[in-house]
């Protein structure tokens, strides 16, 4: 039965990082944001400013596995930039972000010196994450191909940008900037919820078809990026992309964007636009919810194999053996076994009403 279903679901292999360190090979960038490259961008006429993000870009191109992320000296434009984002944003995410942003928010500022005036490093962002959640962030110098980004994730690994968008348009940013990643994106990683609806959306795009890739970015774009969620009667940004602009969460919350429910099949097809406000964004139930979805989805796409991340050598793998799955096996039923003891010690406790 099994070498059929292997057979059957057959699509060409195609190479992806087996272990946390072969991350420095995923470092293909989509080159159409860059100033040096994109007149439209705010800062292609500001040589300065280009001169100080290519200088930040070096850490990252020089950036290998078990480093420790280098701290970045930001200027007095760079921090009131950051300055002017965070006030505004502070504003509104009491109304407008969900809980779970909400609350680890208000860590970040106790734990990690979150504020206005100071722009987090790196290191520090990432020490924070691994307690929470085991997630990690690694320094990309820009926008990195779907495939590359997704495999980091199935690592625990979030590929972060270091510079800061340009002061003349501190509302916008073109590609994603360390105002998008530690506003948005950070509070969400922290969640194991979240991380591990994220981990698993990596993990799923392992091996995956250039189409099937397509469509987990659109998933993501569609989740963590633009999503949007119900708590408690009310709709409420999660993405990273809205809780990381001011106009875009007044715009995602408001009443002139079309709004539907969360169903992979149809998201995973749905066109969207990176250079202005979204006309459309997908509602999630709950971030359960989401989950079960996005795992019955996974499950169809064509892979000769399923995968599996080991945290204790931080390796994915390939799930085509017998020895695997009885490895596998092995370790699921020792787990279970911890699992009953710790029911029987429950009930027992409850029965003598301690």
């Amino acid at each position: 039965m099994y070498q059929f279903l292997i057979f059957f679901y057959f699509v060409p292999d195609t190479w992806f990082p087996t272990h946390i360190s072969e991350l420095d090979k995923c470092t293909h960038l989509v080159t159409k944001f860059e100033p040096e490259l994109d007149s439209d961008h705010p800062g292609f006429t500001d040589k300065a400013y280009r001169a100080r993000r290519q200088k930040i870009a070096d850490i990252a191109f020089d950036y290998r596995h078990g480093d420790p992320i280098p701290r970045v000296d930001y200027t007095g434009e760079d921090i009131a930039t950051w300055g002017h984002v965070y006030r505004q944003l502070k504003v509104l995410f009491p109304t407008h972000a969900c809980k779970t942003h909400r609350d680890i928010f208000q860590l970040l500022e106790d734990e990690c010196g979150y504020s206005p005036d100071r722009i987090p490093q790196l290191e520090d962002v990432s020490n924070f994450l691994k307690r929470k959640t085991g997630f990690q962030l690694r320094p990309v110098s820009g926008l990195l191909s779907a495939r590359d980004f997704l495999a980091s994730l199935a690592f625990r690994v979030f590929q972060c940008t270091q510079y800061v968008r340009h002061g003349s348009k501190p509302d916008h940013s073109p590609e994603p900037d360390c105002v998008h990643e530690l506003l948005g994106h950070v509070p969400m990683l922290a969640d194991p919820g979240f991380a591990q609806f994220s981990h698993e959306l990596g993990l799923n795009s392992l091996g995956a078809s250039d189409e099937d890739i397509e469509k987990f970015a659109t998933l993501y774009w569609f989740t963590v990026e633009f999503g949007i969620c119900k708590q408690a009667g009310q709709l409420r940004a999660y993405g990273a992309g809205i809780l990381s602009s001011y106009g875009e969460l007044l715009h995602a919350l408001g009443d002139k964007p079309e709004r539907r429910p969360f169903d992979p099949l149809k998201t995973a097809v749905q066109e969207y636009t990176d250079e202005d406000l979204q006309p459309l964004y997908f509602v999630v139930e709950s971030f359960e919810d989401m989950m079960d979805k996005m795992r019955n989805y996974s499950a169809t796409i064509k892979r000769p194999y399923e995968v599996r991340y080991c945290s204790y050598t931080q390796t994915v793998q390939k799930l085509n053996s017998k020895e695997m799955l009885y490895s596998v096996a092995r370790d699921l039923k020792g787990e279970l076994e911890y699992l009953e003891r710790a029911i029987d010690r429950i009930q027992c406790l409850t029965m003598t009403g301690r």
